[in-house]
């Protein structure tokens, strides 16, 4: 904060596709969407249109006890996308909704219902979560007791429940030995065994003889807040199968990962893997207005219903949930999203940045590279050899974002840890000047 009030800040006064400008004048690529928002660009005429349509109707009125039109229809749009993967049996599939307003209350109302699940599913038995080392789901309280990031949730320690966490599997700090850098003057080849995979089984046998675990929740496929951890290839699959041979619920957080972000629609079921309940939120309204759902089975709804005076409903909700402007919007979003002309933009993107990234590994003070879909992160260090980091105090990762400002992008980094995630209407020469603005910004500060 003491930084952040020692300048005059950007401010942004219009945009339009995948550039901003600010009052100044200036212009600037929006290389994280607008902190992972954005899908299809600023200012989409089809969403601008959808709100206009809605906002001739009504703006917003109380989902508590009743419904509304929009939001009906986004929720059945919803289940439909969510069950077009892995789920095979109806008792997989996806059935329920329910709406909130953000990331984090996506994922707390997820786990507040697997905890009354577990709780009325094995009376008598007190619930307990496993989640991944550097996970972040939320700054809300339930969230932030799944999250295992220190610097972020260590200071509301007194505030939490207690949750178990195992590492996640960050290949390039691999504890056992077995990462493998791509540069071509350094490739390291070692055989995994897959022993991030065996510790996730060990965590769940030992928990057995104590109950077990209602739920495991993982962000699939991409951590970001961890510093865009990339999982390997079948990670996912395996723990997962893991966590269900011991009965626990798979709660996935798709906040950052869902829409499109993964390659897939969603990220897990590029692993085929179908979760319980799933969270969803950022990306939901094309970056236009915060709204988020969580989806859950139907067997987690029926563990909800019951005589009145058996008080088994969900008592959680939001002033603005299944906000009608909201869901005009996102359902404007997910028809471009699913069209074919979107499709093939964000293919061709994701190739293009595939390659222009490949030009940065002749940078020293890059060390990893990891791509997801239509994330990225580069890791920066001060020795690439042994992958030792910069020093807090070195504000390497702030430093190079402020250079890409100067450079007419902007992004925010995570740690040292530089995120390009552009919107999907990004052209691929857009996608060139973004990296080429932050080779030579690395080069600048590093």
């Amino acid at each position: 904060m003491r930084d952040w009030l020692k300048r005059e800040p950007i401010v942004i006064v219009d945009a339009k596709g995948a550039v901003l400008r600010d009052s100044r004048g200036r212009q600037y690529l929006d290389a994280n969407s607008s902190i992972w928002t954005n899908l299809h660009g600023h200012r989409h005429p089809k969403i601008n249109a959808a709100l206009r349509r809605q906002l001739g109707k009504i703006a917003h009125s109380s989902a508590l006890g009743l419904a509304s039109v929009p939001a009906s229809f986004l929720a059945q749009k919803l289940v439909r996308a969510a069950n077009a993967g892995p789920a095979r049996t109806a008792a997989r599939q996806l059935r329920r909704v329910f709406f909130s307003d953000d990331g984090s209350t996506a994922v707390e109302a997820a786990l507040k219902m697997a905890h009354q699940f577990a709780c009325r599913a094995c009376p008598g038995r007190e619930p307990k979560f496993l989640a991944l080392g550097g996970a972040y789901h939320g700054d809300t309280i339930g969230a932030v007791s799944l999250g295992h990031i220190d610097l972020f949730h260590r200071a509301y320690g007194g505030l939490l429940f207690k949750s178990d966490s195992v590492p996640a599997p960050y290949c390039y700090r691999c504890p056992f030995n077995r990462a493998t850098p791509e540069r071509a003057d350094a490739r390291e080849y070692r055989r995994c065994h897959w022993e991030c995979a065996g510790l996730v089984e060990q965590k769940f046998e030992a928990r057995q003889s104590k109950g077990g675990y209602a739920a495991f929740v993982f962000e699939p496929l991409m951590q970001g807040a961890a510093g865009m951890i990339a999982h390997p290839k079948g990670w996912l699959r395996r723990v997962a199968a893991i966590a269900r041979a011991h009965g626990a619920l798979l709660i996935a957080d798709e906040v950052m990962t869902g829409f499109g972000r993964s390659g897939a629609l969603f990220a897990c079921h590029q692993e085929s893997v179908q979760p319980d309940l799933m969270a969803l939120a950022k990306g939901m309204t094309g970056g236009y207005l915060p709204m988020a759902a969580t989806l859950v089975t139907q067997r987690i709804f029926n563990a909800f219903l019951g005589r009145y005076d058996e008080f088994k409903t969900f008592y959680h909700g939001h002033s603005y949930t299944a906000n009608q402007l909201g869901a005009a919007a996102s359902l404007a979003s997910l028809d471009i999203l699913q069209s074919a002309r979107c499709q093939a933009a964000r293919r061709i993107l994701e190739k293009t940045l595939a390659r222009e990234l490949q030009s940065l590994w002749s940078l020293p003070a890059v060390g990893d590279i990891r791509q997801a879909g239509l994330m990225a992160g580069v890791e920066l260090v001060k020795n690439w050899k042994t992958r030792e980091p910069f020093a807090a105090r070195d504000r390497v990762g702030l430093r190079v974002c402020q250079a890409l400002a100067r450079r007419g992008v902007l992004t925010r980094p995570v740690g040292d840890v530089i995120v390009l995630m552009p919107p999907y209407c990004t052209t691929p020469a857009q996608a060139r000047r973004m990296v080429a603005a932050l080779r030579e910004a690395v080069a600048e500060v590093c």
